[in-house]
């Protein structure tokens, strides 16, 4: 028996290498860890494994078995060197600018070699001067994501745009971007839910919207009555509204419930609320992810961060806050996330949250005299800090622009009147930036560093904080 079993286990193993010698997965380990790639004239010596790893097309022909994943030179003749110089940029984790010829040539190789890494990072700088570029081309190369992207950016800013879309792009590509309906500015007050009787706070627990066209306000939904906006986080992830934390009642009781509002089916619904309870916190939604930073429980600042992804429904710690922090001004930019701290009162710091390794980076320290509060938004790649000027001047808003392509601050000429604190429930669509407070709604049109009044619409009629993002409302309700 023992020599039958010996055998068995010889026969076994010799099938078992036998079969790893002939399965075609195994060609990406037997060539070299650097490959040579030629585009064009040009050659290229990369980390195999890189390409691998981020490219679909590397991936699929390391698995096919096919002559070419033997071999050390591997010739894509269908793409240009520019290109592919972009993707092997932003592979390495580079996030460069790039203009109309790079455009064109990215996109290509983004979607010969479905590049995701590269279709996101074109994405990010979508914007009003390349928006058409990215759209027409995307559209060409059948690089979806970055067509839908593009088309929604360019049905924001429709009215800046529309003689030169109907001038520039076929008809077929002018039908679908009339398709789509406008993101509208929405907001929603800071309430407190009493746990007992709502209905007095009925009328005042609502999220609204503005319907720019009839200059008024509309009710768009009405709050849970467990949910509680007073001291939450709120924010807007892939066109739902979701409501985390916050305090309830007349004691200020943590709240322990967390939801979402969903466009598509009109409707609220509870999520799993962060492992630790927290209220005064800052939320901001990309990639997927909602991030909770710092806040307070039980009167104690904390420096504790919580990510939640949606699709799994869970969340889960990461990197702490450099310091404990409560209520603080955070945004996303060019498809990163940043937030801005003070240490001590009168120094500015802006950190960069790098999910790949979970750490902060300090980007930058602004010394500025200020008295209280302030706000951060991004546009493109400059971030706008907004705070009150000295003791003397607390009405009057300053602003500084830290540039992240250049790592260069400037002022913003002049002061903006801040009555109320409109400047610090800044929403930026497309190249407007929307403020809020009960007398007016005003659009700052952005040109260059300078924010330029541009209109000025009916403004919110709630009483203390406001919480304000954008949506994106079906045209069934935009009609109405």
């Amino acid at each position: 028996m023992s020599g039958q079993s010996s055998e068995s286990e010889g026969s076994s193993s010799c099938d078992s290498a036998e079969s790893e010698r002939h399965r075609p997965c195994c060609a990406s380990d037997l060539v070299p860890a650097k490959l040579r790639v030629v585009v064009g004239d040009t050659h290229f010596s990369e980390e195999k494994k890189l390409l691998i790893q981020s490219c679909d097309y590397f991936q699929a022909l390391y698995r096919s078995g096919m002559k070419e994943c033997w071999q050390e030179e591997i010739h894509l003749k269908s793409l240009r060197a520019r290109g592919f110089l972009i993707t092997l940029a932003v592979l390495r984790g580079e996030m460069p600018l790039l203009d109309a010829d790079s455009i064109v040539e990215a996109i290509e190789c983004a979607a010969f070699l479905q590049v995701a890494a590269l279709t996101k990072h074109l994405i990010d700088l979508i914007d009003s001067d390349n928006c058409l570029l990215m759209y027409h081309t995307s559209a060409t190369f059948g690089l979806m994501d970055l067509y839908h992207a593009a088309a929604l950016f360019i049905r924001d800013t429709y009215t800046d745009l529309e003689v030169e879309v109907r001038k520039t792009l076929p008809s077929e590509l002018v039908s679908y971007l009339e398709s789509l309906s406008q993101s509208v500015f929405v907001a929603v007050g800071a309430h407190v839910t009493c746990g007992v009787d709502e209905t007095v706070h009925a009328a005042s627990r609502t999220v609204c919207y503005l319907d720019e066209i009839n200059n008024t306000w509309k009710v768009l939904t009405d709050l849970p009555l467990e949910a509680s906006t007073s001291m939450a986080g709120v924010t807007v992830l892939d066109n739902k509204i979701y409501v985390v934390g916050g305090v309830r009642g007349v004691h200020k009781q943590v709240v322990d419930s967390s939801f979402c509002y969903s466009m598509e089916t009109n409707s609220w619904s509870r999520i799993a609320s962060p492992a630790q309870l927290r209220y005064n916190l800052s939320l901001v939604g990309g990639d997927g992810r909602l991030y909770a930073f710092g806040g307070e429980y039980e009167r104690t600042v904390m420096s504790s961060v919580e990510i939640y992804d949606v699709k799994t429904g869970r969340w889960r710690f990461a990197a702490h806050l450099p310091q404990p922090a409560a209520g603080i001004a955070c945004t996303k930019a060019m498809g990163r996330v940043f937030v801005c701290l003070w240490r001590p009162m009168e120094t500015t710091q802006i950190y960069e949250y790098v999910s790949g390794k979970d750490e902060w980076q300090l980007l930058t320290t602004l010394i500025r005299h200020q008295s209280y509060g302030h706000c951060m938004v991004g546009h493109r790649d400059n971030l706008y800090v907004m705070r009150n000027g000295p003791s003397d001047d607390f009405l009057r808003c300053l602003m500084d622009c830290y540039n992240l392509s250049s790592d260069q601050w400037s002022s913003l000429p002049g002061h903006f009147a801040n009555s109320r604190g409109s400047l610090f429930t800044a929403v930026v669509r497309g190249d407007s930036v929307f403020t809020l407070n009960r007398s007016m709604t005003l659009e700052y049109a952005i040109s260059g560093k300078t924010w330029k009044p541009r209109r000025q619409m009916k403004g919110f009629p709630r009483s203390g904080s406001v919480w304000t993002f954008l949506l994106r409302l079906p045209n069934t309700l935009m009609v109405q």
